[in-house]
C-alpha cells in the first residue's frame, strides 16, 4: 500500500512539473522571462531545456524565443537569470550592455532569420563600465580598449541627463544607458525600426538587482 502510494505522488509530482512547463511555453516571451525570473528569485528554477536530448534536437535548428543583450560581468547570466536553457535565449554580453555595429547586426540577424519578437536591453546595478565610465579622468593611460566602452557610452545621447546633479550616481547612470541602449534599437534602420513601428518586435529595457536575484523591467 505504502509503495503504491509512493509510486502515485511521484507520477503527481512529475504531472505538476510537466504542467508547469506547458503553461509556460504558451506565454508571450515577455511573460515567460518573467515568470523564470521569478523562479529565479525566489529559488525554485526548473532548469528546463538543459538535456542532451535537447542538445541532439538543436542542431537541426535554433528557435530563440527572445533576445538579451546584457553585460559581460559573470555575475549576471541571462540564462540563469530567466530559468531558461539551450536554445532559448539569444545571447548578446559586452560589457556594459553597450550595441556597437556588431551587436547591432547580431541582433538584426536573430529577428529576421529566427522571428525573434523581443529585445530585452539589460543592465544591472553597480556595473564596472558604468562606473569606469564615472571615473574615466582616473583610468590608467594604456587602458586603450576600456576607454573605448567609456567613449561609447560619454557619446551616447543621455549624456546631457548624465551631465547634471547626479552625475556620479551610478544607479542613474546604469539607467540612463539601458535607455540610450533601447532607444538606439527602437530607432535603427533598416531592419528594427518599421518592426517596432508596427508593434511586430518589442524592445524593452531591464534592470537585475544583484542583491534580490529580481529583473525589474522598465516599460
Amino acid at each position: 500500500m505504502r509503495i503504491s502510494f509512493l509510486i502515485l505522488l511521484v507520477a503527481l509530482l512529475g504531472c505538476t512539473q510537466s504542467n508547469k512547463q506547458e503553461e509556460e511555453q504558451a506565454f508571450a516571451p515577455l511573460e515567460k522571462l518573467k515568470a523564470g525570473n521569478t523562479r529565479f528569485a525566489q529559488g525554485h528554477p526548473l532548469h528546463p531545456d538543459e538535456t542532451r536530448k535537447r542538445i541532439r534536437e538543436l542542431k537541426k535548428g535554433q528557435h530563440p524565443y527572445a533576445i538579451v543583450v546584457s553585460c559581460s560581468d559573470s555575475r549576471v547570466p541571462p540564462e540563469l537569470i530567466f530559468d531558461q536553457g539551450f536554445g532559448d535565449i539569444f545571447s548578446i554580453r559586452t560589457a556594459g550592455n553597450i550595441i556597437g555595429d556588431y551587436e547591432l547586426g547580431s541582433i538584426e540577424y536573430a529577428v529576421e532569420h529566427f522571428d525573434c519578437n523581443l529585445v530585452v536591453v539589460m543592465g544591472h546595478e553597480n556595473c564596472g563600465a558604468i562606473e569606469a565610465y564615472l571615473k574615466a579622468d582616473h583610468l590608467h593611460p594604456h587602458f586603450d580598449h576600456i576607454e573605448k566602452i567609456v567613449e561609447y557610452i560619454t557619446n551616447e545621447a543621455e549624456e546631457k541627463a548624465l551631465a547634471d546633479s547626479v552625475h556620479n550616481n551610478i544607479d542613474y547612470a546604469v539607467r540612463a544607458n539601458i535607455s540610450h541602449g533601447v532607444n538606439l534599437l527602437r530607432s535603427s534602420m533598416p531592419v528594427l525600426k518599421p518592426l517596432a513601428d508596427k508593434n511586430k518586435l518589442t524592445i524593452i529595457g531591464a534592470l537585475y538587482d544583484l542583491d534580490t536575484g529580481k529583473v525589474s523591467f522598465l516599460e
